[in-house]
């Protein structure tokens, strides 16, 4: 990758690395360094030309009023378009997050390339190209990294805000909630488009913790199985859905899922769940629902309002 990315320089931008090595030395007195998991960079004050090499980090810019030129699409999970729909008219597509078209990034001279838990060999190549930033996530911790990356693109005032009014939701919505459910239990899954099973997020995960801000819970046996995980899903077969039962449940699809989710519709186990029952099962986009941040949480909020509180 480092060869590739020395040729596709060679090939299309030189003047390319007298460019770079000339906004160096013009950045010295007007960037601010910027440390981070894999070091220090030296950030444009006011960076034009942002690439970002994941979807979550896409959602932070457009949230704080950014429009990065170029950004990946997911691996397995939906896309962000629902959240983000005009936002990122014009966007270019940089191809998978796990394999980046680095002829494009190259071509697009970037001024800063952004996104989560580079490699150190993936940070040192996109280095080589511009400004590079490694940034923190832990799907519980949005907020932290939302504010991380605003400290980056000096947008923390913004970051602020947009945290104090998420919070107001909440407390508004937590009241509500409690007043609707009570002491509902709600399990939250995700169906996988070529694995053969499903998954139910537990604390660890992003939506369970919205969940919670709520003061909703997923059921006790699901906690109790999770209790000792270190990562924010668990396995389950189809002669294990038992542990599904809830008093709602939300079912994350991934593109291309569907036939997986009517392998455990059509099963009897799966039929004689109370929660399918009594028809509380709902399917929602995994382009939000399983990563994300400010955006993703607020329309993960709309959801539950949607179909939780509509109940008769």
């Amino acid at each position: 990758m480092t060869l590739a990315v020395i040729f596709l320089k060679g090939c299309y931008t030189f003047t390319a690395q007298e460019t770079y090595s000339s906004k160096v030395k013009l950045i010295k007195s007007e960037c601010r360094i910027i440390k981070h998991e894999l070091g220090e960079s030296c950030i444009p004050q006011h960076p034009q030309r942002i690439i970002v090499t994941d979807q979550e980090s896409l959602e932070i810019l457009v949230a704080l009023g950014l429009n990065p030129i170029a950004a990946t699409t997911a691996n397995r999970v939906g896309n962000k378009s629902p959240i983000l729909k005009e936002k990122i008219s014009g966007i270019i597509n940089l191809g998978k997050e796990s394999q980046p078209n680095l002829e494009k990034i190259v071509k697009l001279r970037p001024d800063l390339i952004v996104g989560f838990s580079f490699s150190p060999q993936n940070y040192q190549l996109f280095s080589r190209i511009a400004p590079t930033v490694c940034i923190e996530y832990t799907e519980t911790g949005w907020k932290k990294t939302l504010l991380q990356v605003a400290n980056i693109v000096d947008k923390t005032e913004q970051a602020e805000k947009l945290l104090e009014k998420y919070q107001q939701r909440i407390e508004n919505l937590r009241l509500k909630f409690a007043q609707k459910l009570g002491n509902s239990k709600i399990s939250v899954m995700r169906f996988y488009t070529t694995l053969q099973f499903t998954q139910f997020l537990n604390q660890l995960s992003f939506p369970v913790s919205i969940l919670e801000e709520l003061n909703l819970s997923i059921p006790l046996a699901q906690r109790q199985i999770s209790s000792n995980a270190n990562v924010s899903y668990n396995n389950v077969s189809l002669e294990r859905v038992d542990l599904l039962e809830s008093d709602a449940m939300f079912i994350a699809l991934d593109p291309g899922s569907e036939e997986n989710l009517q392998k455990y519709q059509n099963s009897p186990l799966w039929q004689k769940l109370n929660v399918v029952k009594n028809n509380r099962v709902y399917t929602v986009d995994s382009g939000y629902w399983i990563f994300g941040n400010i955006l993703s949480a607020n329309a993960i909020l709309d959801d539950l309002v949607k179909y939780l509180l509509e109940w008769s």
